[in-house]
């Protein structure tokens, strides 16, 4: 069982590892609709695919009435590395209409407002609101829940477990900080598979690193 003392240390250690980069994720893009469409492409694929990709998008398609003259089929074609690109473009082009309908053509800047657009759930909101606005939010991706549940600092079962006791952990305004933190260790260090232990700077404070210790020391 992780304390509090521990948790809160687990979280100072990574923001002094982090804090060169506590302010940025590792999507490039310019504007709240290029962070919108690359945070959907995101899924299930790398940032360093997804960035790829839209370096050769957003030459023409970076506003929402550029996107919008795509068909799905010539949008499904121009991000199919990514994978699931059947999905994402019908998801893309969808939100781009309705943000042109609904929003006047701006991403909209509040939780309940954006998702509402397809393929928009409660972490993508989270990532694009917080990247593109500095609106507070703690988006629960797959680095930031495996290496929350490793560190143990959260025990919950479910993404939205897991994100509201982080918000619960974390003050408010270092939410989007703490994101990038455990975002940027997920990649760097604390890996899905063969995860670098032994040069983790939160080792010691790590229920993942202790428990792993404590089985070998028997």
């Amino acid at each position: 069982m992780t304390t509090k003392e521990q948790k809160n240390k687990a979280l100072e250690l990574l923001r002094s590892l982090y804090i060169d980069r506590e302010d940025r994720g590792g999507l490039n893009f310019n504007s709240p609709y290029e962070a919108l469409v690359a945070t959907i492409l995101s899924a299930q694929c790398t940032d360093q695919r997804v960035n790829i990709i839209t370096q050769e998008l957003f030459k023409n398609y970076n506003e929402p009435e550029k996107m919008i003259q795509l068909s799905e089929e010539e949008l499904k074609e121009k991000i199919k590395s990514c994978g699931l690109a059947n999905n994402k473009a019908k998801n893309i082009l969808g939100a781009t209409r309705l943000i042109i309908d609904n929003f006047n053509s701006e991403v909209p800047r509040t939780k309940k407002e954006i998702m509402t657009l397809p393929g928009v759930g409660s972490k993508t909101a989270n990532v694009v609101l917080a990247n593109a606005y500095g609106v507070p939010g703690l988006g629960v991706d797959t680095h930031v829940n495996r290496v929350s549940l490793r560190i143990g600092l959260s025990s919950g079962k479910t993404v939205k477990k897991v994100e509201e006791e982080l918000c619960e952990l974390i003050p408010e305004e270092l939410w989007i900080k703490a994101h990038h933190w455990l975002i940027w260790h997920g990649r760097d260090i604390c890996k899905a598979r063969n995860p670098n232990c032994q040069d983790c700077i939160i080792k010691e404070v790590c229920q993942y690193y202790l428990n792993n210790k404590n089985e070998k020391d028997e």
